[in-house]
């Protein structure tokens, strides 16, 4: 033992300068004067309104993509102090001194920093050589668009950095598997690719491409284990088992949690509620659980409601009546019953309120005890305010004419008699027995004489209707859906104080209490299903493009400019970069399938290991730049060039590739090969140069001369901002 203690403790380590370096030269590419412009530039106005959101634990909506992104630069403001006071409402609004514009720019610059680094190992990993990983991690060091994107308040930089984490990732734990199974090296990048896979997905919905394509080739990874001879059975199952928790069980729980932390941080009511449940919003601090406490679960026959569409589309609404009746006569020429005017108004009003009425009783008022109404009870809707009743009748719609009109009904002394019995429906009902309840209870209400459902057509009326939404009766109901499906948001017994007080003696056990009732999965289902079914405003932008001009780079962003000089920032991409990208890529498809073909007449070009090596960096350089570029061919959305961004970084991991593989197979001599190493070198210095000379873009910090401005005009589609004098 004392010999022990005699010797020196000594740690060895072996330290790649080459990642050193590049971290190092990233690191500074990226933070350079990172606080610069202290003005928003471009899309942080969007972003900067969510952060101030979670500064404030305000409840928002965004249906870009789940909330990791947004989380991570909420982060940067809470490391850096920032109190949410700022109002985000224009682009170029120059920043208050409470705004730590260095913070909150940090974790993206830190991830587009990191990914430098990070090329370079993936290339090595894919066993190319380190002249060729330190040729993909330099194109990403001076990608123009790359620097841009990743100084700002946005979200791409750290997509990216994710996607290639990865990859990275798993392509570590596939070298571990051949050598050291089950190793803890081996599942920690096991572990780590499926925790990468996440944050991508958690940051923007593009990066389940990136999670589709890892998961592919782990799926053919895996097909070839099950048919190696070499392995029992059982230690099989456990190879199959290990990658079901890492690559779907890991990244679904991440996911998960991500929506946990969201919704516990975000439990104040705010501006983005309204278009969630009332269950939803009653769950929120203040807005609409202010209203709702203490109100009464079960909705009885005399009960006063407001009645709300689930539905929520186009606008959130609730049923809604008022003095106002249908022309006599469309301007089609249609006809109308001439009753009064049933509509959904987007806005809380008086007009909104409705009695809950018993048929047989001649009573608006709940009795004593009150008498629940249950599924399948037949019940009348009377206004509040015209003490007219809900009705529906033959008679075409204004706008659906294949829908019944819904109106009050009013008396005119003609032959069209009052209809107004319906059937409640409790959609969600646990047995036919179950009692409406407020704000939980999903009911249709039936039409008792012509079977027609009660529904909002989502129609805006004409001016004689105020633009209000139409509701109409639907006669050829083809299943359930939202726009048929109502639910009580707010309800009381009575209005009289006689009433407020029998309500309060005899109820209060049965108080709403939506937050207890509300779990954890039926709020993130809600919030999920809005983000995905929630459609904008798909405005032509002034900036948008295709996914055309993204390959040739016949588009560019104008992101911020000086107020004073000529300073400015745009998105530009490294054109010398982008079309050998491009290049390279098609000359990889090409090779592959001349390869594949003369491997299907017996001609080996390359020996196996090679090819196989081919083959996967082919699959993932080329299947991450098609599958994070070609679905945006089928997207109804407005798009933008950094949407290609994440394909771009996939594609300067393949170009190296190429480039050492046409040195290594295509080039037979050594005079071949001098060519060719010098015509790489001067492309490599061309790139370069394009940089430096797209810099002041880039960085926004020069002020250049209306003629250097024009010269850097390569394209005529770019808009170069240029000041007259």
């Amino acid at each position: 033992m004392l010999e022990v203690l005699k010797r020196p403790v000594v740690v060895t380590t072996n330290i790649n300068l080459n990642i050193v370096a590049l971290t190092g030269v990233g690191l500074l590419s990226r933070l350079w004067h990172l606080s610069y412009p202290r003005a928003v530039v471009f899309d942080e106005v969007y972003y900067g309104q969510y952060i101030s959101f979670y500064m404030n634990r305000v409840f928002f909506l965004d249906d870009s993509g789940p909330p990791f992104g947004h989380m991570l630069l909420a982060l940067g403001g809470y490391l850096g102090g920032f109190d949410g006071n700022f109002l985000w409402n224009r682009i170029g609004a120059e920043y208050t001194s409470n705004v730590p514009v260095w913070a909150l720019r940090l974790l993206p610059a830190l991830a587009g920093a990191l990914s430098v680094p990070m090329a370079y190992q993936i290339v090595v990993e894919l066993r190319f050589s380190h002249c060729t990983a330190m040729g993909a991690a330099l194109l990403l060091l001076i990608e123009n668009a790359l620097v841009t994107q990743s100084r700002l308040m946005l979200l791409e930089s750290p997509l990216i950095f994710f996607n290639l984490l990865a990859v990275l990732s798993y392509l570590k734990f596939f070298n571990c598997q051949k050598h050291r199974p089950f190793s803890l090296p081996w599942w920690f990048w096991l572990m780590l690719t499926g925790v990468a896979c996440a944050c991508a997905v958690g940051i923007k919905y593009m990066g389940i491409f990136t999670y589709l394509l890892v998961l592919g080739v782990a799926a053919v990874h895996a097909w070839h284990l099950i048919g190696d001879q070499t392995l029992s059975n059982v230690l099989v199952l456990y190879h199959l088992l290990a990658r079901a928790v890492a690559l779907l069980v890991t990244p679904v729980t991440l996911y998960l949690l991500f929506f946990y932390i969201h919704l516990t941080l975000l439990c104040r009511s705010g501006p983005h509620d309204q278009i969630m449940s009332s269950a939803f919003q009653a769950s929120l601090e203040g807005g609409l659980a202010r209203i709702t406490q203490g109100q009464p679960l079960e909705v009885a026959f005399g009960s006063q409601v407001t009645l709300r569409n689930i539905f929520g589309k186009p606008l959130p609404c609730w049923l809604h009546s008022h003095q106002n009746t249908y022309p006599i006569i469309y301007e089609n020429g249609r006809g109308s019953s001439h009753q009064q005017q049933v509509t959904c108004y987007p806005f809380k009003d008086v007009n909104n309120w409705w009695v809950v009425k018993d048929p047989g009783r001649h009573q608006l008022v709940v009795s004593n005890p009150p008498r629940p109404v249950r599924h399948g009870d037949v019940v009348q809707l009377v206004h509040g305010m015209t003490t007219r009743f809900l009705n529906t009748h033959d008679v075409a719609a204004p706008l659906s004419s294949h829908a019944q009109e819904v109106s009050c009904y009013v008396d005119y002394n003609i032959s069209v008699p009052a209809q107004n019995l319906w059937r409640l429906d409790i959609v969600n009902r646990q047995s036919d027995r179950d009692t409406w309840k407020t704000i939980l209870s999903a009911v249709r209400f039936v039409h008792l004489n012509t079977s027609a459902v009660l529904k909002l057509s989502g129609a805006h009326l004409p001016d004689w209707g105020f633009r209000q939404l139409e509701v109409v009766g639907e006669k050829l109901s083809r299943g359930h859906h939202e726009s048929m499906a109502w639910n009580v948001e707010e309800h009381r017994y009575g209005t009289s104080q006689e009433q407020r007080d029998r309500e309060l003696e005899l109820h209060a056990p049965t108080q709403v209490d939506v937050s207890r009732n509300l779990s954890f999965m039926a709020r993130f289902s809600e919030l999920q299903w809005r983000m995905l079914t929630l459609r904008g405003e798909d405005a032509e932008h002034k900036y948008s493009s295709t996914p055309l001009e993204w390959v040739t780079l016949d588009t560019s962003i104008a992101y911020w400019l000086h107020p004073r000089t000529s300073a400015q920032i745009h998105l530009v991409g490294n054109i010398v970069i982008w079309a050998s990208a491009s290049l390279a890529t098609a000359t990889y498809v090409l090779l592959f399938l001349w390869y594949l073909l003369r491997r299907r007449r017996d001609v080996h070009d390359l020996p196996e290991d090679v090819w196989l090596h081919w083959v996967l960096a082919g699959t993932l350089c080329t299947g991450g730049w098609a599958l994070n570029y070609l679905p945006f061919f089928l997207m109804e959305k407005t798009l933008f060039l950094y949407h290609y961004l994440p394909a771009l970084a996939f594609q300067l991991l393949l170009l190296p590739l190429v480039l050492q593989h046409v040195y290594d197979h295509l080039c037979r001599s050594r005079v071949q090969r001098h060519l060719f190493s010098t015509l790489v070198v001067a492309w490599y210095s061309v790139a370069c140069h394009v940089s430096n000379k797209l810099r002041p873009l880039t960085y926004g910090d020069s002020s250049l001369t209306p003629g250097e401005l024009l010269a850097l005009r390569w394209r005529d589609s770019w808009d170069i901002l240029i000041r007259k004098s």
